[in-house]
């Protein structure tokens, strides 16, 4: 019995012996889930898995080894919690060891230390032992690594598990110190960016001992580092540290250390803010901001310090450049105040020095020098900024110091562009100070400049009318002043109307571009969209009503409202104040609008008292009919759910305009609004008929007579609404728009079709409008229709394919690169030949399709690179300037082709791109240069 019990004991040894081998030798895979369910069931420990792997772990062969030690690290991580104490001791020591041996070791080895990290009787200081021991021992080799794992794969997994816990302090920081002290760039720019996400886990006790190593060594990389990137990630670093210092909780006995950690700061840097030389003062103001960046605490004790000795320096300093760098710093910490709320105003550090800051601002406001006034606007929008900051008086003076930069010379604009913007922030902030005090000027000077465009003539003429209207509509930021701009503009353009000399188109424009511009500030406020919606457009419908019903007078003023420019910026004013309505608001709107073009009826206009009447779709005159580009700008505008009143008689009215010879800009907007109202329609039996009318109207148009041109627009634009929304009927529209291309009247204008199928429309169809336009539309009309197209272009007659390829370059040149990447192999022949036609259209879309190729698809362009070559040099030579400027851009991007196929090429380029480089125009110079110097450098060490 006693030796039938024996042999029962020996018999699962001898079976886990087996298994071993077996494993080791390679004679068996994964024996570990045996192995550990059997440690699991009792039949053998841990330890007897050790004996039995005892000769392969010390056999000369590493991969045996290895393949050893990686059979026990499997089984450990399964078994871990049945280990005792001394069982990981051992284990623990054994694995510190293996960590010595060879390469192909050490893998197993770090899964067994992981195994037995997860064990809950690992023992105090085994895992400072074992830490060590891998940063002693373990060597990382990342090119050649078959897994794919990147140097940086490795150093983001270690920051996070160094970054982990507050323990590892001791032991990370004097690393992190000597490498951040190291001469290599990369070791600098690893450990600042280590020491910061530590920051964010760490406290004052982790951090206590390290702070003055830690300050040194970030104030030298600030102060001498020759990379911006080592400069950056050091003061990232400063702010990490001052944050962490902020937020630890103090006992009240306990030191302070973010006191002592500024303290120290402030003594190595303010010494460098009163040098004469200020040679290190942009690097100490850097490091300051940083720190103070960190929390309120640091602000207000960095500020407070600060501050008045950048005051003083102001006033020590008598040249505008060292002003202006002086007030930059200050600006900066007024800056940082912006991120700190505080409950009691009189607690905020800039308090006490408003008086003094007020005073170099406005010293800056009015000092000759452009980059010192520049920068004394910024900092009166930041003090602004800064509630119950700046005095009634302030804002007098502030006020009237705006108003004059807004009227500087030509040679000073970039002082009024950030005069007029920061108007239009402040404004916002401070409506009754403009409203008392900037806009009764502007009022008066608007009247003044009426008053002379009376008795002027010539050029000279109305010199500060534009700025003023631009004053104007930058500080209609708030619905108060709104209400006192909007009439103002508007009266002006009425005055235009009644004076004794017409405006030029350039005067209207510049209004209704003012006008615009308080459109898209009201945007922000529904109150503020309704109010200038139902002032200015009827007000801007009446004046034109006006002019087109006057056209039998001949006046001049009918001339200029009615140019098709003048038209469009008025369009615009009104399509931008209806996108932003309310739907129910809307629908109070569109019940005057519609009526007005289909029945006349101008009840709802301002001094409706007009000779004639208004009927643009019976028998009106032409000027009448070019308002119906008006009615387009409103409806396709409106949210969907609007309903349009009388929509039938619209749609009609708008389908025979369309294809009305007698005026292009007006069947053109009928044209485009009758698509508008197409794409918003909900599907069903109505929107079935409406199309059913566009394509009876298009083929009649179509088949002959004058009116073939308008009806190939209406299909252009019917083709466009259907693309975006995906209807069904577009693509039996696109194949009819495709048919043309061989048509010898509308060929090319088919041709450049393409383009408008796949450009975004900026007046109609728009995202903004409301018009249902598909995320990638794009991208559906490329596979639905590109195939089609090379087919077309393949069978074509000889003088209709670069009708096929420019409508095929059009595609393309809209099309997401994603996209096209995996097609270019098969497109790019289609390409090149497009750059042979003589179509200057053609050659410039399609060089704009290469050149970005050139740079994401260097593989497949260097296939074709002597046809590239070739192409682009003979078009660098063409008679259109556009051409000659692109070729040259790709003959700059071929340049990121691989090195190796470019070299044959290099000297017969560069003499080639001598000759652009006497080029009449200087933008093709510049290119040349930009070009020759790139081909130049290619091939040269460092290149």
């Amino acid at each position: 019995m006693a030796a039938a019990a024996a042999l029962e004991a020996v018999a699962p040894l001898g079976t886990l012996w087996g298994l071993v081998q077996d494993f080791v030798m390679g004679q068996q895979e994964g024996p570990a889930d045996q192995v550990a369910a059997d440690v699991k069931s009792g039949s053998y420990t841990v330890l007897q898995v050790v004996e039995a792997l005892g000769s392969s772990l010390e056999n000369p062969e590493p991969r045996t080894r290895a393949r050893g030690i990686q059979l026990l690290s499997q089984v450990l991580l399964q078994c871990h919690s049945l280990l005792l104490e001394k069982e990981v001791v051992h284990l623990i020591l054994f694995y510190e060891n293996r960590l010595k041996d060879h390469h192909l070791v050490i893998p197993s080895v770090l899964q067994g230390l992981r195994a037995l990290s997860l064990c809950v009787t690992l023992p105090p200081g085994l895992a400072v032992s074992v830490l060590k021991a891998i940063f002693q021992e373990v060597h990382v080799q990342p090119p050649n690594d078959p897994h794919g794992i990147q140097r940086e794969d490795l150093i983001l997994s270690l920051r996070a598990v160094l970054a982990s816990t507050p323990r590892f302090a001791e032991f990370l920081l004097p690393l992190l110190i000597e490498k951040v002290d190291s001469e290599i760039l990369s070791a600098k720019l690893d450990s600042l960016q280590t020491l910061n996400a530590c920051c964010a886990v760490y406290g004052q006790k982790e951090l206590k001992d390290f702070l003055p190593s830690l300050w040194a060594s970030i104030r030298r990389e600030v102060f001498q580092t020759a990379s911006e990137r080592v400069e950056a990630e050091g003061l990232a670093a400063l702010n990490s540290l001052t944050a962490c210092l902020s937020r630890s909780v103090l006992r009240a006995d306990a030191e302070d250390l973010l006191d002592s950690f500024l303290s120290n700061i402030l003594q190595d840097c303010r010494h460098h803010l009163c040098e004469p030389d200020m040679k290190l003062v942009w690097p100490s103001a850097k490091l300051l901001q940083a720190a103070a960046g960190a929390s309120a605490r640091a602000c207000d004790h960095v500020t407070s310090n600060v501050l008045p000795l950048l005051l003083e320096q102001f006033h020590k300093h008598s040249q505008s450049n060292q002003r202006r760098t002086i007030l930059e710093m200050i600006l900066g910490f007024l800056k940082l105040q912006q991120k700190w709320s505080y409950e009691d105003k009189d607690e905020r550090p800039l308090s006490g020095f408003k008086d003094q800051l007020c005073s170099l601002m406005f010293m800056a406001l009015t000092d000759p020098n452009t980059q010192l006034q520049l920068v004394g606007i910024r900092t009166l929008t930041v003090l602004g900024a800064q509630p119950d900051l700046l005095s009634s008086g302030d804002l007098e003076l502030a006020v009237g110091h705006l108003y004059r930069l807004s009227f500087l010379e030509e040679d000073s604009q970039s002082c009024r562009v950030a005069a007029l913007e920061a108007s239009g922030t402040l404004a916002t902030l401070y409506p009754m100070a403009f409203s008392s005090h900037l806009v009764p000027r502007l009022a008066e000077d608007l009247c003044t400049e009426e008053s002379d465009l009376a008795r002027a003539d010539g050029p000279t003429r109305c010199s500060r009318h534009p700025r003023c209207l631009q004053a104007l509509s930058a500080i209609s930021t708030h619905p108060s002043i709104v209400k006192e701009t909007l009439p103002l503009l508007l009266q002006h353009l009425c005055q235009m109307n009644r004076g004794s000399v017409s405006p030029g188109t350039s005067e209207v424009i510049a209004v209704c571009q003012s006008l615009q511009q308080v459109a898209e500030n009201c945007q922000r406020d529904p109150e503020s969209c309704w109010y200038f919606h139902q002032t200015a457009v009827p007000c801007l419908l009446a004046l034109v009503v006006q002019a087109s019903a006057q056209e039998k007078e001949h006046s001049v003023l009918k001339k200029v409202l009615l140019e098709d420019e003048v038209l469009a910026t008025m369009a615009s004013v009104i399509a931008t104040a209806t996108t932003h309505l309310s739907p129910d608001l809307a629908s109070q709107s569109v019940a005057h609008i519609v009526p007005l073009f289909l029945d006349g009826n101008i009840s709802f206009l301002p001094e409706n008292s007009f000779s004639g009447r208004f009927q643009p779709f019976q028998d009106g005159s032409s000027g009448q009919r070019r308002l119906v580009a008006l009615l387009m700008a409103f409806v396709c505008s409106l949210p969907r759910n609007v309903e349009i009143p009388q929509l039938n008689r619209l749609m009609g009215e708008l389908l025979e305009l369309s294809c009305c010879q007698s005026c292009p800009f007006s069947s053109t907007a009928a044209a485009k609004c009758f698509a508008g109202l197409l794409n918003k329609h909900p599907a069903g039996q109505q929107l079935d008929e409406f199309l059913q009318l566009a394509v009876d109207k298009v083929e009649a148009g179509l088949s002959s007579g004058p009116c073939r041109s308008q009806a190939f627009t209406l299909l252009l634009w019917v083709t466009k609404a259907l693309v975006l929304r995906y209807h069904p009927l577009s693509s039996c529209l696109t194949e009819r728009l495709m048919g043309l291309l061989s048509d010898p009247e509308l060929g090319p204008a088919a041709a450049d079709g393409f383009s408008l199928l796949m450009s975004d429309c900026t007046d109609v169809l728009t995202r903004a409008g409301h018009a249902e336009v598909r995320i990638m539309f794009r991208q559906r009309f490329f596979t639905d229709n590109v195939p089609a197209l090379v087919r077309g272009f393949h069978a074509a007659p000889q003088d209709v394919k670069p009708n096929y390829l420019k409508g095929l370059s059009h595609v393309l040149n809209r099309l997401p690169k994603p996209v096209l990447l995996p097609e270019l192999p098969t497109l790019l022949s289609l390409l090149l030949e497009a750059l042979s036609c003589p179509d200057s259209v053609v050659q410039l879309s399609t060089l704009s399709c290469l050149q970005p190729l050139l740079l994401e698809a260097p593989q497949v362009m260097s296939l074709h690179v002597d046809t590239l070559i070739t192409k682009f040099l003979n078009l660098s030579a063409s008679p259109s300037m556009a051409v000659r400027i692109a070729a040259l851009q790709c003959m700059h991007a071929l340049t990121r082709l691989p090195t190796p196929v470019l070299l044959p090429y290099k000297p017969q380029v560069i003499r080639a791109l001598a000759k652009p480089l006497d080029d009449k125009k200087r933008l093709v110079r510049k290119e040349a240069v930009s070009a020759r110097g790139e081909w130049f450098l290619l091939g040269s060490p460092g290149s």
